[in-house]
């Protein structure tokens, strides 16, 4: 309570020096419309920096604000609007809008098709247990992804790789979570379609071309022009963390006990009560197993064969349509079984088996993201009434592996003869099953689903060649076209759509509308700082403090001020209120406006030092970290972003 109260009186001390500041600035500014400007951006900022509303709710009000200029004008002491209600919404159908939700939808399919977890498999492989090698794998690959598509989708997606590799490695979450974070901001440097302000710039550069002459119009930025900046960005980051990480990253446990909740079988175990584990196998040429059928060792074996790989393939053989109990075991199988401890040992030293110490092979088939243990009960009116498991091939048939079955408060295990027991209505079936089985079976009645919390996404493997065709197909339109960005990218987009990589519910889900209404809500209040003579106003008086400065100093200037603002408000606040004042002061000093502005748009994604950016605040939970861990990692990661930044254009421009 006293902690609300504190907050309380700090947002009301805060609004208090705003507006006093606000009140100042019409004394000192040299007109009325400069005047309403600055007392919006000043509320702008503090509704940003004090979350007094949501970020989007923020924008939005802003908006209408301005749109209510047009009625009120005569009483604040104006000729027209602030902006007029003609060009109040053109942010929901700019270029920038459009070219962020077709870049949503995008990853959305590339994600859907499983991309993603084969290359979360590829980490698991080649990463090891070494936290040096780990951290560059890990880092590297997030940081090439978020270059195209949200730099939070691509930690999103890279939350579970890293919380596996945490259970796998022993290596605390908050060891790796950090590093793969602050990449993936970074990597949103590598491409014009990276962040939300690189993605806007192209469209404020036109906007204040309106306001130029001729003679000093920018040119728009090409899709790999700040790639060089961008990559030695992620490369500084990764260096950064194998260098200093052992003295900037927080110790956290010696186990990564956060991360063996994801565990599918601590999930059995806890939930169920059924002392079983999920154990790796490998049968050896020499095996007596080698020519079984699974019928033949199941039962005796008190195991139950979920997964398997035959021979020196990589197909994992799975859920519907897999493992059945013809299966014939090959040498050199890996099987992915499911038992008590104590029976797996037997039975691998009854058939010479090796035992794996972890899921390798199948450490993305089985894990918590793709399977699990659900709750499944035969209803009255099912067909499966009076017929067994082994008549109706349960496994092979819905991809349920059944391990132990509840009837009549009565719960027998796999090793009692379950599979041989007619269904009644009523009986609960525990089973193993992959999560896209289990969709499937929501609709079918002779089923009910008891278990809910499951991922109900479906994946769409079979479409992975549509997603990579329709993803090149917008590349190519924006590498070797004069289209649109956001024309080349809704064409790829709706490809996925149209060809069923993802149905129009999941393309209107992947979109983040919040960030969608904050980014067009925004670009009005761009357009008054602009128009007003706001922008130029302000970057006369920047000139008198830092004009006889070298150009470079002026330019590092402006990325200190777009760090502190992207802090303390959204980047893409940031990037609509700066950069119209970095290019007046471009002009100003002789310098190209272009870069001014590519300056601040870059220097928006360094937000490191606070958890205010997405991307920190989606790793804060599971890393669990504290504000001085961002402090102390954030606070050098802050400087060397500025200063690699700055040499590096500098020296491309």
């Amino acid at each position: 309570m006293r902690d609300k109260i504190k907050a309380q009186k700090r947002k009301i001390g805060a609004g208090i020096f705003f507006l006093i500041l606000a009140l100042i600035m019409e004394v000192i500014v040299p007109t009325i419309e400069i005047a309403w400007v600055m007392g919006l951006l000043f509320l702008t900022i503090y509704l940003f920096a004090f979350e007094v509303l949501d970020v989007d709710v923020t924008a939005i009000s802003i908006m209408v604000l301005l749109g209510l200029s047009t009625l009120f004008a005569p009483i604040m002491g104006l000729e027209a609007g602030l902006v007029s209600t003609d060009k109040l919404f053109n942010g929901f159908s700019s270029n920038a809008v459009m070219s962020i939700i077709a870049v949503m939808i995008i990853g959305a399919g590339l994600d859907k098709t499983g991309i993603m977890s084969k290359v979360a498999a590829f980490i698991l492989q080649a990463g090891g247990t070494s936290e040096k090698r780990i951290i560059p794998i890990v880092s590297s690959t997030v940081g090439i992804i978020s270059s195209f598509m949200q730099n939070v989708g691509a930690a999103a997606l890279f939350i579970p790789v890293v919380s596996r590799i945490s259970a796998r490695s022993g290596l605390p979450m908050s060891r790796l979570l950090m590093p793969m974070g602050f990449c993936a901001i970074l990597g949103g440097t590598v491409t014009m379609v990276g962040s939300s302000p690189l993605i806007l710039l192209n469209d404020l550069i036109l906007t204040s071309n309106e306001a130029l002459p001729e003679a000093q119009q920018m040119d728009t930025w090409g899709l790999f022009s700040v790639t060089p900046i961008g990559l030695a960005l992620v490369f500084t980051g990764i260096i950064y963390f194998v260098v200093a990480g052992r003295f900037v990253l927080p110790k956290g446990d010696d186990k990564a006990d956060a991360s063996k909740a994801t565990n599918t079988m601590d999930y059995f175990q806890n939930i169920y009560g059924i002392d079983y584990a999920m154990f790796e196998l490998v049968v050896p040429a020499n095996s007596h197993l080698v020519g079984h059928v699974l019928n033949d060792i199941e039962t005796e074996g008190k195991i139950r064969i979920i997964a398997a790989i035959k021979g020196n393939t990589k197909d994992v053989t799975i859920g519907a349509n897999g493992v059945a109990r013809d299966y014939t075991i090959e040498a050199n199988t890996v099987l992915g079984i499911l038992g008590t401890e104590q029976h797996i040992k037997e039975f691998a030293k009854d058939y010479k088996l090796d035992i794996k110490g972890d899921l390798e092979h199948f450490s993305d088939s089985l894990s918590a993201s793709r399977s699990g243990v659900a709750e499944v009960v035969i209803p009255p009116g099912s067909q499966l009434i009076g017929k067994s498991a082994r008549d109706v091939w349960l496994r092979k048939t819905y991809g349920l592996a059944m391990v132990a079955l509840h009837r009549e408060g009565e719960t027998l295990s796999s090793g009692e003869g379950i599979r041989d027991l007619p269904f009644q209505a009523g009986d609960t079936l525990v089973v193993h099953t992959l999560w896209e089985n289990l969709t499937h079976l929501s609709t079918d009645k002779n089923f009910v689903v008891v278990t809910t919390e499951y991922p109900h996404d479906e994946s769409r493997p079979h479409k992975v060649g549509f997603a990579g065709f329709f993803f090149a197909i917008a590349l190519t339109m924006v590498l070797f076209t004069d289209l649109k960005l956001s024309v080349a990218l809704l064409t790829g987009a709706i490809g996925m759509i149209l060809s069923g990589v993802l149905k129009i519910d999941e393309a209107y889900e992947a979109v983040s509308w919040k960030t969608v209404f904050l980014l067009a809500s925004l670009i009005p209040l761009g357009l008054a700082v602009e128009t007003s003579g706001t922008a130029s106003w302000i970057a006369e008086q920047t000139l008198k403090v830092v004009g006889d400065m070298p150009i470079w100093v002026i330019q590092a200037s402006i990325a200190v001020l777009a760090t502190f603002f992207t802090l303390v408000m959204s980047n893409v606040g940031a990037t609509v209120l700066l950069v119209p004042l970095a290019v007046n002061i471009a002009l100003g000093v002789g310098a190209n406006p272009a870069v001014f502005a590519l300056t601040v748009a870059i220097a928006t994604s360094n937000s490191f030092l606070i958890p205010t950016h997405q991307v920190n605040a989606l790793i804060m939970g599971p890393g669990g970290y504290k504000v001085p861990d961002f402090m102390k990692a954030g606070g050098i990661m802050t400087v060397l972003f500025l200063v690699v930044m700055i040499a590096m254009m500098n020296l491309i421009f």
